[in-house]
């Protein structure tokens, strides 16, 4: 990705705010009607892009590298029972 790409894009808290910024006007109701619609439109957008973000996210968060170098699901420890902490 060339530098220019990079800053042509939104981060995500960039985005995030964009759609902060239309909840606010569109809930204070002063909006005419066609730029209302039109924020409302590019708020769904940024909705949808905001969580596709977040669920690559944790698709990223929820794998890690075995030991040969290969992608494994991450998957937390099972909470030890009474018979675990006897035969430790």
């Amino acid at each position: 990705m060339t530098e220019k790409q990079t800053a042509e894009k939104p981060t995500f808290e960039e985005n995030l705010k964009s759609l902060d910024e239309i909840v606010t006007n569109l809930e204070k109701g002063d909006v005419p009607l066609e730029k209302a619609l039109n924020e409302f439109k590019h708020g769904v957008t940024l909705s949808k892009d905001l969580q596709d973000t977040l669920q690559n996210a944790e698709k990223t968060l929820t794998k890690m590298m075995s030991e040969d170098g290969q992608e494994v699901p991450f998957e937390t420890p099972a909470p030890k029972t009474e018979a675990d902490k006897t035969n430790e």
